[in-house]
């Protein structure tokens, strides 16, 4: 709560909201004493798994409730049990607490069916709301268009004891589904489709994951949603701009029913992120056909594809923050999220050196040249002392990136070029001297020379031309290393056609011998390595084993161009 002056309390250790138009709204309602308290919720209906654009929501709920010391509940909108599950309730229980947050009641609309089921029967008695016998498709073209008015159904005008009567069949099982619904009696002229007797009870005789067989009647969100918010004494229901006309359903709902709580509704943007899908139905389809690796597929903005590629709550977190909260619409860079974990991960994550596509490397004069060089202590954050340090072993025979030798190249190539000088990361100077090659004319062998006294100087009349990175060819680990684009080839995909066919079926590379640091073997699932001159990398949550973990690009050390790198 706040002393109406503007300032939000500090949540300990917490991201604040920046201002904007909700919290000028909600200063404005302490000042002038239309409330005395901030209550919020976060209301996902269990129907597939969080993603990006409910990050933002969680945020700007959680967030409120945390910089104004209110309340925010978590409410599961439970309405349909046709396409809902407990693995979904788990799920987004599991995401919200892993982006940091707590709610203070856990609440579902089922928990409020018999109230729900009684002020239908309020606006039946007040001759506000009536049952419709006509279809589902007749109810649709009954409706009207943008510029024609709707028709008044035929059953429109019955009488409130008929309305009562048939109400109660529906709700003891006597009508089937789709032969009846209970609809608002509204205005079938109004300019506002959602005005025109919206639907607010159906048929389904589906069994509850809360309630099992007790109802076979359900209320539709519009009807359900503002009077959940009345119950729990929500002060502040944010939603995104396309319910922006439903507002007037839910005001007129609780204008016409004898509730006291009077929740408000304000819209905001929604997120609209590039080169991804926020669809619950889309995502779901692409689960189904199998196109991504389930919904945590690391190619996915739902959360638990974020996560199980690398991303961390903070990184989620800043990027909400830093996009803000507004009416205006528009699409946001993929760049923009990846900035956050890039600085994220820049500051946190312990590096480690890794050959994704390893070519040997001979050195032929290491006995010689090197002679009683021991292992290597090397930091495992440049930055950061307090991460402690980790030994590399140097010896004969190492591997380097394909992409690191070339036999002749430019000066503006900077790496390993026979006859030319490179560092090792953290070791010795050497000299390209020769090249093997397969059949194909693929190099499969480099050899060089170590110049003597240059590991961490530089001996007078030798010259680097760069710095390559390097792993031990008798003591690395091979592992599995996944590198991921974008799921999608146009930036729009959910404004295609056929969405489907944008998705770009080379968005995973599997590298299954990549030459990994020793020290690897030792990391957890979920663990985050800058891999030195490659990128970020996450220790993959799902096919990792002890000793054996399989490791998932998370973000590139530096942006690329737009769309697919």
């Amino acid at each position: 709560m706040t002393s109406g002056n503007g300032d939000r309390a500090d949540g300990a250790g917490a991201e604040r909201i920046p201002r904007n138009f909700i919290t000028d709204i909600i200063d404005a309602d302490l000042k002038e004493g239309r409330e005395d308290h901030v209550a919020t919720r976060f209301p996902p209906e269990p129907n597939g798994y969080l993603h990006i654009g409910h990050a933002k929501s969680i945020c700007l709920n959680f967030g409120l409730a945390r910089d104004y010391q209110g309340t925010c509940n978590l409410r599961f909108d439970d309405t349909n049990p046709v396409k809902e599950d407990a693995e979904y309730v788990n799920s987004i229980m599991a995401d919200v607490r892993w982006l940091g947050f707590e709610w203070q009641g856990l609440k579902h609309t089922s928990d409020y069916f018999d109230q729900l089921c009684s002020y239908a029967v309020e606006l039946i008695e007040q001759g506000l709301a009536y049952v419709d016998s006509l279809s589902p498709d007749e109810i649709r073209d009954y409706r009207g268009t943008l510029t024609e008015p709707g028709r008044e159904s035929p059953y429109r005008n019955r009488s409130v004891a008929e309305n009562l009567k048939l109400f109660t069949d529906m709700k003891e099982g006597r009508i089937k589904e789709g032969e009846a619904c209970l609809r608002a009696r509204i205005d079938m002229a109004s300019p506002f489709m959602c005005m025109r007797d919206p639907v607010i009870y159906r048929v389904r005789f589906a069994t509850h994951e809360q309630t099992g067989d007790k109802w076979c009647i359900y209320p539709m969100y519009d009807f359900a949603h503002c009077i959940s918010d009345a119950i729990e004494g929500i002060t502040h229901s944010i939603c995104t701009l396309e319910f922006q006309d439903n507002r007037r359903l839910y005001d007129w709902v609780l204008d016409h029913i004898s509730i006291k709580s009077r929740p408000h509704q304000y819209e905001m943007s929604r997120l609209n992120l590039a080169y991804s899908i926020t669809s619950k139905r889309k995502l779901n389809e692409l689960v189904e056909r199998k196109l991504v690796d389930g919904w945590d597929d690391p190619r996915l903005t739902t959360i638990s594809g974020l996560r199980r590629r690398g991303y961390t709550p903070a990184s989620i977190r800043e990027f909400c923050r830093r996009i803000g909260v507004t009416k205006q619409d528009n699409v946001v860079e993929m760049s923009a999220l990846e900035a956050c974990i890039r600085e994220d991960l820049n500051q946190n994550a312990p590096r480690a050196m890794a050959v994704l596509h390893p070519v040997k490397l001979v050195i032929d004069n290491y006995s010689a040249a090197l002679a009683g060089v021991g292992p290597l202590e090397v930091p495992n954050h440049p930055d950061r002392p307090e991460l402690g340090s980790r030994r590399l072993d140097l010896g004969p025979e190492l591997y380097i990136d394909a992409a690191d030798f070339r036999e002749e190249a430019d000066k503006h190539y900077k790496r390993l070029v026979t006859g030319g000088e490179v560092r090792l990361r953290y070791g010795c100077i050497i000299k390209a001297v020769s090249c093997h090659k397969d059949e194909s004319g693929t190099v499969t062998e480099i050899h060089a020379e170590a110049v003597p006294d240059s590991i961490g100087q530089t001996p007078e009349g030798h010259k680097a031309r760069g710095v390559i990175h390097w792993v031990n060819a008798q003591s690395c680990l091979r592992g599995t290393v996944k590198l991921y684009r974008n799921l999608f080839t146009v930036p729009n995909p959910g404004a295609a056609e056929d969405f489907l066919s944008t998705v770009d079926t080379l968005s995973l590379e599997t590298l299954d011998n990549a030459a990994l640091e020793q020290s690897l073997s030792q990391a957890v699932s979920g663990q985050s390595f800058q891999f030195e001159r490659e990128g970020y990398f996450c220790v993959d949550s799902k096919y990792s084993k002890v000793g054996a973990p399989v490791f998932n690009l998370t973000v590139a050390l530096r942006e690329t161009r737009k769309g697919n790198a």
